[in-house]
């Protein structure tokens, strides 16, 4: 099993089946110089600015000819081995279909390594695409779409000093809700550009009285919402959002690390609201779904090994599953999401072959793809660890490791949105997906 889902350095052998052309095809991108103004800058200002710009995340900007020409070999190698932008699905299995993809295309790659291959010329500035406009540090990224949050909650301010230990900071702050409100949207994020240095995670807790107790399967008490580099919101599917409850509170669990520097920063999150009035129909859930059968305290890494772990959830109501977000550290190096229906069919929904610990990246589903999974299916959590030297991230192969919250242990975990349904309403949402897949499919063939 390892053998067949890991592949490991499939994306070499990918890259160059993808990048290999016909001699006519060849011979037409030769006659069309490829140009940084033409035909690179839109790429980047769709894949790469949104970090890779003056005082973001990125560690160049690449928004202007004279600050992405230094680094054109450097952007060819990452490009063309797929590490950049980051998007680590394994594009030979599973669904493929995301409302957030951020991935570049074939002939994007084949573009961006063409240009650098002619010594990466400038073109005509009259070419160039007008500048994106990206908000600032301090703004949220969803004003655009709902104006300001109508919910932001604070941490405290922590302090951490440039050299100590790891620390997990864990405050409760009131939601000062007095009655019931729906969440169509959410960010969470540390407060400064600084901050994010420091932050290794940040979970978003809700605690609140449930109608029927917090074990109902569509409850939302549990996770609220979680930061990690490279996922700061979520905007709920249509007719679908989280409720909140009068004297809702929440509780963070915030892991903060030294980085060489003292630096002070708090946690923000912003809560957009449905009017008043306006209920969706579904309420969505975010939850933790383990990798590791009987519990965390089972995960068993020997020094120079490679590990597999495999756990087994099963849906006691029906609903769609909205997204797939892998979580582990360091020794971390592939999971994947199954479903096997109550029928005994079983579907790889998802698969991320090569994780990488510096970008936890939240792979949300395309409104037609999202699946939609019947009460009683079992949904298949796998992970695979690389301890070796083999593993380029590992601080030490001769060590053993096993579950914890310091970056040097690890975990093994998907964070997953579900949307839970009653039977008749779920038997309509599968009809109105055959209906649409039908239309779409008679659209193609005419």
């Amino acid at each position: 099993m390892a053998d067949a889902r890991f592949r490991w350095g499939a994306w070499l052998g990918a890259m160059g089946l993808a990048l290999a052309a016909t001699p006519v095809a060849a011979q037409n991108q030769a006659a069309t110089p490829v140009t940084f103004t033409k035909d690179i800058a839109p790429i980047f200002q769709k894949a790469c600015e949104s970090c890779h710009r003056t005082d973001s995340l990125g560690p160049m900007s690449l928004v202007t000819y004279e600050e992405a020409r230094p680094w054109a070999r450097s952007i060819k190698a990452r490009v063309a081995a797929r590490q950049m932008p980051p998007w680590h699905i394994d594009k030979s299995v599973g669904l493929q279909h995301f409302s957030n993809d951020r991935s570049l295309s074939d002939q994007q790659i084949s573009t961006i390594v063409k240009w650098v291959d002619a010594g990466a010329p400038k073109g005509d500035m009259k070419d160039m695409p007008p500048p994106v406009k990206w908000p600032n540090e301090e703004s949220w990224n969803f004003t655009s779409l709902y104006g300001e949050p109508d919910l932001i909650i604070k941490t405290p301010n922590w302090k951490q000093p440039g050299v100590g230990q790891d620390a997990w900071y864990k405050p409760v702050v009131e939601s000062g809700l007095t009655e019931p409100r729906w969440v169509r949207a959410i960010e969470i994020r540390p407060s400064t550009t600084k901050g994010r240095r420091i932050t290794h995670h940040a979970l978003a807790h809700l605690q609140q009285e449930e109608p029927g107790g917090a074990n109902r399967e569509d409850s939302g008490a549990g996770l609220f919402m979680e930061w990690a580099v490279g996922k700061q919101g979520e905007i709920m599917r249509e007719n679908s959002g989280k409720l909140l409850l009068p004297g809702a509170r929440f509780v963070f669990d915030i892991h903060y690390h030294s980085v060489g520097e003292d630096i002070t920063d708090n946690i923000e999150l912003g809560i957009y609201l449905y009017p008043k009035g306006q209920e969706p129909k579904f309420r969505q859930t975010l939850a933790l779904f383990s990798s590791i059968q009987g519990g965390n305290r089972n995960l068993d890494i020997p020094p120079n090994s490679v590990v597999i772990t495999q756990n087994f959830h099963v849906l006691r109501k029906s609903g769609r599953l909205e997204n797939y977000q892998p979580h582990m550290h360091l020794r971390g190096k592939a999971m994947s999401l199954e479903a096997i229906l109550p029928t005994g069919e079983t579907q790889m929904i998802s698969m991320v072959s090569e994780f990488d610990f510096q970008w936890m990246s939240n792979y949300v589903y395309a409104d037609d793809v999202a699946p939609l999974l019947p009460k009683g299916t079992i949904l298949r959590v796998t992970s695979w660890y690389d301890n070796t030297t083999a593993n380029k991230d590992n601080p030490d192969p001769n060590q053993w490791v096993g579950w914890g919250d310091r970056t040097v242990d690890e975990m093994g975990h998907a964070w997953i949105n579900m949307t839970y349904m009653e039977e008749e309403d779920f038997k309509a949402e599968v009809e109105k997906r055959k209906a649409k897949t039908a239309t779409t499919s008679a659209d193609r063939q005419r």
